[in-house]
């Protein structure tokens, strides 16, 4: 059975989380709303996601943005390492942590690119990724002791997210956004329901609707548009997950008002259709009443 776990459950005490699992067996398909990042220690195991399944090496991270699914097969004492965050607080109380180039590149450009499919990963190497794995396992400590250690926490996630940049090549960073294409994501960021169109995202910003889509695709690796969408289906993750809205409805709340589009569009950059995604990620008795 597929499963997915929520924000408003995981991050009750918190938009930080993080826990230390050394896996024997297979962990069923499941997917969430909020960002993973999966850090590999030592074993043997299978990463299955929308891209396939994959051989897992000591090493890796890898990075699943809100709606990207994945499960672990052929597991033999492997050891992960997982560290959420809540996708709101990184639009809010965590935002600055996407001003720094390299997590920029590693938490948004590389997991929303074309054909990401909401996944990416990338190699830190064993030693980087021990120690990552260390500070997961103390904010895990930090999260299940007697004592709320909401600063603690904090400076454990800066931690890991520091080793995850260090780890980045310098010159695989992404350039600093220019103020045009901040504004512009703002703008889509705060009201993505609404029509958007490439001119009027340029006209808001005084750019040439040409100048402004090089800029988006040198500085963030995708088109405006193709940004919004991937902003859509996020929020259309949260929807699907946490409420009974019939997916056609799902669509118009999020921009995509033709349910024909919105569940093309959505596969595209989920790799299931909404109604397959609900399916996937609710309970067998409650999915059946969401097919309509």
């Amino acid at each position: 059975m597929s499963t997915v776990l929520h924000e408003q459950g995981l991050f009750a005490g918190g938009p930080i989380w993080g826990g230390l699992r050394r896996l024997s067996s297979d962990v069923e398909v499941h997917a969430h709303d909020f960002v993973e990042i999966a850090v590999i220690g030592t074993g043997r195991g299978t990463h299955m996601t929308a891209r396939g399944e994959h051989g897992l090496r000591h090493g890796q991270a890898i990075v699943l943005r809100p709606g990207a699914w994945h499960g672990f097969s052929d597991c033999a004492d492997l050891v992960v390492a997982n560290c959420c965050l809540s996708a709101q607080a990184l639009r809010s109380e965590l935002g600055g942590v996407l001003q720094v180039p390299a997590l920029r590149r590693l938490l948004w450009n590389e997991p929303v690119g074309a054909g990401s499919r909401g996944v990416a990963v990338t190699d830190l190497g064993p030693d980087a990724a021990d120690e990552a794995i260390d500070q997961i396992g103390l904010l895990e400590a930090d999260l299940t002791g007697a004592r709320p250690r909401a600063g603690r926490r904090l400076g454990r996630l800066v931690t890991v997210l520091g080793i995850l940049a260090d780890a980045s090549a310098p010159d695989a960073a992404a350039p600093e956004p220019h103020p045009a294409v901040a504004a512009a994501i703002a703008r889509m960021e705060a009201a993505p329901a609404d029509a958007w169109r490439l001119d009027d995202l340029a006209h808001a910003v005084s750019l040439d609707p040409d100048y402004l889509r090089r800029l988006f695709v040198r500085h963030v690796g995708v088109s405006p548009l193709n940004y919004l969408a991937r902003i859509r289906a996020e929020r259309a993750v949260a929807l699907l997950a946490n409420s009974d809205l019939p997916a056609a409805r799902v669509g118009a709340a999020v921009g995509w008002d033709n349910p024909t589009y919105f569940a093309r569009r959505f596969r595209e950059l989920v790799g299931l259709t909404p109604t397959a995604y609900r399916a996937r990620t609710k309970p067998p008795g409650d999915a059946d009443r969401h097919r309509r």
